[in-house]
């Protein structure tokens, strides 16, 4: 007779996946707000999955998505934050939460709000850009051409000067793919951890001594018009802790 190893589960309950933790903050038949940890994918985008087969797609690691659904069922993605971004990102229940969640994000309505360690000294102003998928080395980045491009706009505020860094509020009037670390990577001040918008077109990188072990950036506030009840609704969320950890390094080396 063969023998069952473990606790046995109640029937009909699913197992439930392993990986990073993450918070939930709303959850109704509308809309969830989830607080995303490091190193988790938002949502895998449909050109990704498709390179797969369906067997092949059950060995790829899951995503933040993959992980809610046992509790929450089919979600679908309004934005995305970066694997390595942490924060607030907020997911569609149905299609009518999807189709105006959406529109709010293409009228830049949805206020967002990021918090950033970068090198350097930051200045506050605002960063205006059109943003092509090459820049030239195969990055994204900003072209000459705007007309190729997609208009990006980001507010920079300096919230702590760290001496050789600085921590940073971007406020984002637009949302696109990668636009706070391209827009601080551009203004000379790339964010701690950062290795891919880093240098300038063709240029070495330049030079981290932060210590960083990912990118140091961070999705705090979130505001939004609730798709079913109109409610303005926003959260907020505190940096975690390696963010932490990193500021109490970085002011100990403030001369």
């Amino acid at each position: 007779m063969n023998k069952r190893h473990g606790p046995r589960r109640p029937r009909g309950e699913r197992p439930q996946p392993e990986g990073p933790k993450f918070t939930v903050r709303f959850s109704d038949p509308s809309i969830l707000v989830v607080e995303k940890p490091p190193g988790l994918t938002t949502m895998r985008h449909p050109h990704e999955a498709a390179e797969f087969g369906s067997r092949a797609r059950r060995f790829l690691p899951p995503t933040l998505s993959d992980l809610l659904a046992p509790r929450f069922g089919r979600l679908l993605a309004v934005h995305r934050i970066d694997k390595d971004t942490t924060g607030l990102v907020v997911f569609a229940r149905d299609h009518a939460a999807s189709q105006h969640l959406g529109q709010q994000f293409r009228v830049h309505s949805v206020d967002r709000r990021y918090f950033a360690v970068v090198r350097g000294k930051a200045k506050a102003g605002r960063i205006e850009s059109y943003l092509v998928r090459d820049r030239g080395d195969g990055r994204r980045g900003s072209g000459k051409e705007t007309r190729a491009g997609e208009r990006a706009v980001t507010h920079v505020s300096v919230v702590e000067d760290l001496g050789n860094f600085t921590l940073v509020e971007c406020r984002l009037e637009t949302g696109r793919t990668h636009q706070v670390r391209i827009h601080l990577g551009e203004a000379g001040t790339p964010i701690c951890g950062e290795r891919v918008y880093d240098r300038p077109v063709h240029g070495a990188p330049l030079p981290d001594g932060s210590g960083a072990p990912r990118v140091a950036l961070h999705a705090a506030r979130l505001g939004l018009t609730h798709p079913r009840t109109g409610e303005r609704l926003t959260w907020e969320s505190p940096l975690p802790e390696d963010m932490l950890a990193l500021l109490r390094r970085l002011r100990k080396l403030i001369p």
